[in-house]
């Protein structure tokens, strides 16, 4: 297995796995802090708003690829 094969698999298989840990950290905090619907939606939509441009990059690959 090459180097290359390796981060491979850490791109696609660990950092969306931590992307969803992180989004399970958010959903805590909201519910442990009593939030409220509202502020946990506020909640994710700005602590979530790096992972979007992680996840659009991929997105954006696939269109311009195919």
């Amino acid at each position: 297995m090459e180097i290359e094969d390796i981060e491979n698999l850490m791109v696609t298989i660990l950092v969306p796995g931590l992307i969803g840990y992180m989004l399970f950290i958010i959903y805590k905090l909201g519910k442990e802090s009593k939030a409220g619907k509202f502020g946990t939606i506020v909640l994710f939509g700005v602590l979530a708003f790096g992972m979007l441009g992680f996840a659009a990059k991929y997105i954006i690959k696939a269109f311009v690829i195919s």
